[in-house]
């Protein structure tokens, strides 16, 4: 009977043991998450790992699009910061019940910082998770028939940003981040390579500047977009040879979301500019989250996986056509910022 007790207890304690681990992000040391500075204060997040899986993020959108313009709105992204919390950032392929949780308790009336003051890693997650998905759900205007004919604006909520592929046109993509790369030097790829037909309308995620146009021997044809509030760098390469880009953009310009801003090609992997070393047309579509701007061209970059938000994004897809007069093709319905939106 001694035996049997003892050995129960043995299994309490691994089994509370596995949980506390479980419960803590990969990296349990707080320098190994921020940089830090001589006086020992947190400065700025250094290192993030996105997991969140497909089913998670449906889950949480749904709870915070169902709860807008009630009493209580719900967060999508506490609602992950929370389960990320609970299950130390390993989301399984499953909807989470953590998510359920929260729900239940905020609609009830508890508050999000009396319920995560115990959680040492709630404000980690919050704000790296933020980061990832802070321009993807909100308030916008949107462009809609009129009565008479013409279009008007109508403001909305729900996902305001859009998949990098024009409504329409088909496209294959798998979970390939971190995958092996050996041109020019090796290294890990740090996108996701979505396979479509050359000359498929490449479309902007999400409204902000055009900070980087033009060639690169690894992406080819390429443009990066830098989000309104400086946290999401977006990267397409590999754009179309002779003809990569609409010809409005310019580095600097405002582009907004949903627009089209260029078109997939196989351009890259040379020196010489303008020339198809890749072997298949595919658009390369990465995410570069910035917390200082030290990051931004250093070895310090923080690269996440965008698979399951591609997959995420498949729910807003941008309707476009071509226009017969400048060739170049355009959303048939405009998407600007709320009003009151922080933009450039």
């Amino acid at each position: 009977m001694k035996k049997r007790t003892a050995a129960v207890a043995i299994f309490l304690v691994f089994c509370i043991s596995s949980a506390i681990i479980i419960a803590l992000p990969p990296h349990e040391n707080e320098e190994t998450l921020y940089a830090i500075s001589e006086n020992g204060e947190k400065q700025f997040i250094k290192w993030v790992s996105f997991n969140v899986s497909y089913k998670a993020l449906c889950q949480a959108y749904e709870i915070d699009l169902k709860s807008y313009g009630k009493d209580i709105h719900i967060n999508f992204i506490d609602l992950l910061a929370y389960a990320a919390c609970k299950n130390g950032g390993n989301f399984s392929e499953k909807t989470n019940p953590n998510i359920t949780d929260l729900a239940q308790r905020l609609e009830k009336g508890e508050k999000l910082e009396d319920i995560t003051a115990e959680m040492k890693y709630f404000d980690y997650y919050k704000e790296a998770y933020t980061a990832v998905l802070g321009g993807f759900v909100g308030e916008y205007q949107t462009e809609v028939d009129a009565e008479n004919g013409d279009k008007k604006l109508e403001l909305r909520y729900g996902i305001k940003a859009f998949l990098p592929i024009a409504a329409g046109y088909s496209f294959v993509h798998s979970s390939d981040f971190g995958v092996s790369r050996s041109y020019g030097f090796k290294r890990r790829h740090e996108g996701n390579d979505l396979f479509a037909s050359t000359a498929t309308p490449v479309v902007c995620v999400e409204s902000g500047t055009a900070e980087e146009l033009g060639w690169n021997r690894y992406g080819g044809w390429r443009i990066g977009i830098r989000s309104f509030d400086k946290k999401r760098y977006y990267y397409y390469a590999h754009l179309q040879k002779g003809h990569p880009y609409v010809s409005w953009i310019s580095e600097g310009q405002t582009v907004n979301a949903g627009e089209v801003i260029g078109y997939v090609g196989m351009t890259g992997y040379s020196t010489k500019e303008d020339y198809n070393g890749m072997k298949k047309p595919h658009l390369h579509f990465g995410m570069q989250l910035i917390f200082d701007e030290s990051q931004k061209d250093s070895a310090a970059q923080i690269w996440i996986d965008v698979y399951n938000i591609i997959n995420f994004l498949e729910k807003n897809r941008s309707v476009v056509f071509k226009n017969p007069e400048t060739g170049e093709f355009e959303k048939k319905y405009k998407v600007f910022p709320a009003p009151g939106t922080y933009t450039e």
